[in-house]
């Protein structure tokens, strides 16, 4: 289950980097013009790259605490899957739009709704495997360790659905906020899953 999970995230992280092209220079611009003007791309695959690390290596201590997997765990890893597969879409949707003048608020309400759909799954996947499977566990985790890693988990919750619900005020909000959850999470003092 862990290398083929590894597998997955490794192609979602790589693909995001087909959000970024070579641009085209038009005439009187140069070369530094035309790639700032790109801006956007290199933020939304900034935020994504680090949101798919930060989930790799998450996945790695979930899975990692089990003994064995059963068929609802497989599942509900699978759908872990499949939602962190969308995201080189939804970013490359709004590294597009993001910039345009029509569709830039549809695309970041996909961007940040992709968010939320990885983090409901993710969230799913780890309190199924630390409140009913914890039998199945390598080693013994206390009651209250277990809440304290499911309440991090529901705790990134509430910023993708609030990003995804401003998308209709501001698209620069709702990456903005995206952004945040990615580097809260990637600092030492969020770690410990």
């Amino acid at each position: 289950m862990e290398s083929f999970s590894d597998g997955v995230i490794a192609v979602a992280i790589t693909l995001l980097v087909l959000t970024i092209s070579v641009p085209s220079i038009g005439p009187g611009e140069t070369l530094v013009h035309a790639l700032l003007k790109q801006w956007p791309r290199y933020a939304a695959y900034t935020v994504s790259f680090l949101t798919i690390g930060i989930i790799w290596i998450n996945h790695h201590a979930m899975i990692g605490r089990l003994q064995t997997a059963d068929y609802p765990i497989l599942i509900l890893n699978l759908l872990l899957l499949m939602s962190i597969a969308a995201l080189p879409f939804a970013t490359s949707l709004l590294a597009t739009f993001l910039k345009e003048g029509h569709g830039q608020k549809t695309a970041a309400a996909v961007y940040s709704g992709a968010l939320l759909v990885m983090s409901i799954a993710f969230t799913s996947l780890n309190s199924l495997i630390l409140l009913r499977k914890s039998h199945m566990l390598k080693a013994e985790l206390s009651a209250e360790r277990r809440r304290q890693i499911l309440i991090r988990n529901v705790a990134g919750l509430v910023p993708y659905a609030v990003a995804t619900a401003l998308a209709v005020v501001s698209p620069y909000v709702t990456l903005a906020i995206c952004a945040a959850v990615a580097i809260f999470y990637a600092l030492p003092i969020a770690s410990g899953v």
